[in-house]
């Protein structure tokens, strides 16, 4: 199979310095806020975009380790394959968060509950849209009665 080529569309600035001790999810970095810089040859695909409350980011893990199949997630204590939990060093290093979009200022995006590391590449951004986005009463798997807690959940560095 060809290797497939993305080239980043922005970058995220946040308080998040380190891998270690960063919020695991959206929800634990709740009210954290950073921006998003979308180059100036993108700005223009930012159009209309001030009419959503969120936006799905899709980024590239620039400090990921290299891949792991299978390992320990932040949120249990045995292991799961990778396909099966979000772990961040995955086959292909994407990574993908649902922010609060706070405002628009010319091609920076102002975000809220971030939790991705400051100066990552970002590959695309789109609208929250619940109606296509939100299943609310579909089954989650091992996550299923882990998720108490999550909002003071943090990177301990296994990942790194």
């Amino acid at each position: 199979m060809n290797p497939v080529t993305f080239y980043p569309v922005g970058i995220v600035h946040s308080p998040h310095k380190e891998l270690s001790g960063m919020p695991v999810q959206p929800p634990s970095a709740e009210g954290i806020t950073g921006e998003i810089e979308i180059f100036p040859e993108f700005a223009e695909g930012l159009l209309d975009i001030e009419g959503f409350s969120r936006l799905m980011v899709f980024y590239h893990l620039h400090k990921s380790a290299g891949p792991l199949l299978t390992a320990k997630p932040f949120l249990d204590t045995v292991p799961h394959g990778v396909f099966a939990s979000r772990i961040p060093r995955r086959p292909n290093p994407l990574g993908f968060s649902v922010l609060r979009l706070l405002s628009r200022e010319g091609n920076v995006l102002r975000i809220s509950d971030v939790d991705i590391l400051d100066g990552t590449p970002v590959l695309d951004v789109k609208p929250y849209v619940p109606a296509f986005d939100s299943y609310p009463d579909e089954r989650a798997g091992w996550f299923e009665g882990k998720l108490d807690g999550i909002s003071e959940k943090r990177s301990d560095g296994r990942f790194v």
